[in-house]
């Protein structure tokens, strides 16, 4: 069984991803608006500009951000680049994302470029229009490289775009809520977009300064004083707040993590960001450490979460519509979740592989669960050898994934095959690997995620669930099978589910009604 530090650096996972995700549609709300007639007409007046951003938690830089419109012939290039260093469980974890736009004379999406760049390697999907029915994508992960076509039922937003479109499609009304849906590379899904206008604010930002050889730092020269609208975004049941100017562009953004993007000088956003760069190890940064800070306190000592039998806790201080709190394993009564280990498991009805035209949900590949790659119907074949009986195969991928995968923190969007490639990760690279595995021998599974118990708190975490006459879920980051009553499941879905686990964040409170020990 893995030690209990072990058990520690490799939890979190799913949240530090979702943290990134909503960072990054900070970032990219530079350029946040809605579709109309008028945008043709209205774009004649967008001129080449920049935008730098100094990026905070806590009160604490740890990252700097870039924007930039320019025109070319034919229409128009956004740019994104945004770089982090991030805090967490004692190591520091730095990301590069860059996104490239490409628009014509409308606003019209023509092709797109999105990096992420981490420790564990990159990330990339380079996507053009083919007409205005669909996108063709190209993904690369690590060696792996994939094309696929995606139905978009007609033109297709970014994120990058939206605050352009909402900007120029017509003056903003206090009050009024505007909804789109957009294509999000980052998660290699589509989502639901909202933006209530709450009104209008003035603020004020450093547009000039100068180098202070006294002080040995940036002085400003000069302020700007902007008039803003004041804007709610809501997506996947999250809520952001943002100041756009009238051209669409953030001049500051917060959210329910505690950090905020605020435009700046250049000099001082870089300036800033390059002292985290310098400081050169984690114990220097003095900004809270990601995964620590969100970890939720029960304020009493558990057992083991494998010894624990039966758990019951009272969920406090959010709202619970939407989750996926109901399950063969686990079932909510008012606010008290009730669950239960299910260690004693019948014999499956049936034998490997499953039905695909039953389970077609359950089995298929996807952009980041390559399950029809060649070294990954290798290596699942391999493991699972002749084995027909469903429980049987799912324990032994249990142990090989989790023996096989170096326990560290990342930063990534996880592939299957990268994550095959390189043999190290946390909750999210253990999880998509043995899920691609699994289906790959005809098992039916899916991705969970949400809390577990380790120590003394209860940690944000994803792991897998498998069909076995019920969904019964499996840990391979931890060594389990079948997954301890610590498991408290919220959501069900890759990374684009996982992100509303940041509703919970700084919200939740937890209080132990019940716990029964083997």
């Amino acid at each position: 069984m893995v030690s209990v530090r072990r058990r520690r650096r490799v939890l979190g996972g799913a949240i530090l991803v979702a943290w990134v995700v909503v960072l990054a549609w900070h970032v990219r709300r530079e350029y946040y608006r809605p579709m109309a007639v008028r945008l043709a007409e209205a774009s004649v007046n967008l001129v080449p500009t920049a935008s730098f951003y100094s990026i905070k938690l806590g009160g604490s830089p740890i990252g700097y951000a870039a924007s930039r419109i320019d025109t070319v012939p034919g229409g128009f290039v956004l740019e994104d680049d945004m770089r982090l260093r991030i805090a967490a469980l004692g190591s520091e974890l730095p990301a590069l994302a860059r996104t490239q736009v490409r628009l014509g004379r409308s606003l019209e999406l023509l092709d797109f470029q999105f990096w992420l760049r981490s420790d564990f390697g990159t990330f990339r999907v380079v996507g053009r229009m083919n007409g205005d029915s669909l996108l063709d994508l190209d993904i690369v992960t690590g060696d792996s490289e994939q094309s696929l076509a995606m139905p978009t039922e007609g033109p297709i937003l970014l994120p990058q775009v939206m605050p352009m479109h909402f900007a120029l499609a017509g003056e903003p009304q206090r009050g009024a809520v505007y909804a789109f849906e957009v294509f999000d590379p980052s998660v290699m899904e589509r989502r639901q977009v909202t933006i209530e206008v709450l009104g209008r604010e003035t603020l004020v930002y450093p547009d000039s300064v100068e180098y202070d050889e006294a002080t040995g730092g940036w002085a400003v020269l000069r302020h700007d004083t902007v008039e803003t609208w004041h804007v709610r975004q809501g997506f996947a049941g999250v809520q952001l707040e943002s100041w756009l100017d009238p051209d669409g562009l953030v001049v500051r953004a917060t959210s329910p993590l505690g950090y905020t993007i605020e435009r700046t000088a250049f000099e001082i956003a870089w300036n800033d960001y390059r002292a985290l760069e310098l400081t050169g190890s984690a114990p220097a940064l003095d900004t809270p450490d990601i995964i620590e800070s969100t970890a939720v306190s029960v304020g009493v000592p558990l057992p083991r979460g494998e010894r624990i039998a039966r758990l019951a806790v009272r969920l406090r201080n959010v709202e619970l519509e939407g989750f996926d709190l109901h399950g063969e394993r686990q079932r909510l009564s008012g606010d008290t979740l009730f669950v239960e280990s299910g260690s004693s498991l019948a014999n499956p009805s049936y034998r490997l592989p499953a039905d695909p035209v039953d389970w077609a949900e359950g089995l298929e590949s996807t952009p980041l669960i390559q399950v029809d790659d060649p070294e990954i119907i290798r290596t699942a074949r391999e493991v699972v050898g002749a084995v027909d009986d469903p429980r049987a195969a799912a324990e032994q991928l249990v142990r090989w994934v989790y023996e096989e995968l170096e326990k560290e923190i990342t930063l990534s969007v996880p592939s299957a095959r990268q994550v095959l490639e390189a043999r190290r990760g946390d909750c999210n690279e253990h999880t998509v690997l043995y899920v691609a595995l699994a289906r790959a021998v005809g098992l039916p599974t899916r991705t969970a995620a949400g809390l577990v118990y380790v120590r003394d708190r209860f940690y944000y975490h994803a792991w897998p669930e498998v069909w076995l006459d019920r969904w019964v879920p499996v840990d391979p980051t931890l060594g389990q099978f079948p997954a301890d009553a610590s498991h408290l499941r919220f959501v069900i879905g890759g990374l684009a589910r996982q992100v509303e686990l940041v509703r919970l964040i700084g919200r939740l409170q937890l209080d132990v009604v019940l716990v029964e020990e083997r």
